[in-house]
């Protein structure tokens, strides 16, 4: 569990992602708005769609995103390169 959350966190930190700012459209600046205020993680699938329509070729990103196993949290490493969070 700690080793899962900590890649949700950091991502892969041998291979960090590139991420375009084309892909920070309103859909998908809102969505992971809400998920970050709410707390709630469950729309990540969707996020992913939205990222793809924007554009996202990122294995990375999409793959992350999709990850039913993972439990995303508040500094979720994609969440927060979308809402250009440090």
């Amino acid at each position: 569990m700690l080793v899962s959350l900590l890649r949700d966190i950091l991502g892969n930190p041998f291979q960090p992602s590139r991420f375009s700012s084309k892909w920070r459209t309103a859909d998908v600046v809102l969505l992971a708005q809400q998920m970050y205020g709410s707390r709630d993680f469950s729309a990540m699938p969707i996020l992913a769609d939205a990222l793809q329509d924007a554009g996202c070729d990122s294995d990375a990103i999409l793959n992350h995103c999709r990850d039913h196993d993972c439990p995303h949290v508040r500094g979720c490493w994609v969440v927060d390169l979308v809402l250009r969070k440090t």
